[in-house]
């Protein structure tokens, strides 16, 4: 798939992850992309990994696991939706998914492999579509969408937490006192 989807095609609240993607083929991106987040992230000493750049927020480990969570989800969302299911599919409270979870006792290599191993899932699923599945819609969280929009909001939503991760956790002074 190389054409963006358009703004009918799926809440405004999409439009940050959808416009970070670059133009090309959104399957050869996503096989990028994780290549270039598990390259940031695959030297992180499990100290490193529990880190959080302030009080409240998710550690490094709960990032990686909260886009490995929604991917799951919105890959649930894109295969419904190509396979004609009309129901509405709920939304999740990502804040409640990452404070049941105790991925910080988690190793980081686990957490790494779990992130690869999803994306190479995602990335069979969109290869199983047909041309005409892309442009299928349904309503997953009470919002309109269509199945290449899921696709580059897989995309940008990990990109998105890439940015934060380079920012907010590796380019904070405390972490680098992790080193």
């Amino acid at each position: 798939m190389n054409k963006r989807p358009e703004q009918n095609e799926y809440a405004p609240y999409y439009e940050g992850y959808i416009s970070m993607i670059p133009e090309g083929d959104l399957e050869q991106i996503l096989k990028e992309q994780v290549k270039e987040t598990l390259h940031l992230l695959n030297d992180l000493s499990e100290t490193q990994g529990e880190f959080k750049y302030a009080e409240g927020k998710w550690s490094i480990k709960e990032v990686i696991c909260h886009v490995v969570d929604t991917e799951r989800i919105m890959a649930y969302r894109l295969l419904s939706i190509a396979r004609g299911d009309a129901v509405q599919l709920p939304g999740f409270d990502e804040n409640a998914y990452v404070n049941q979870a105790d991925f910080n006792r988690e190793k980081m290599e686990d957490l790494l492999q779990n992130l690869f191993v999803v994306r190479e899932g995602t990335l069979l699923l969109l290869k199983s579509l047909k041309e005409k599945d892309w442009l299928k819609r349904g309503t997953a969280n009470q919002v309109d969408v269509t199945v290449r929009a899921i696709a580059c909001i897989i995309a940008g939503h990990e990109l998105h937490h890439r940015k934060i991760l380079k920012e907010r956790y590796l380019g904070a002074k405390e972490f680098s006192a992790l080193v």
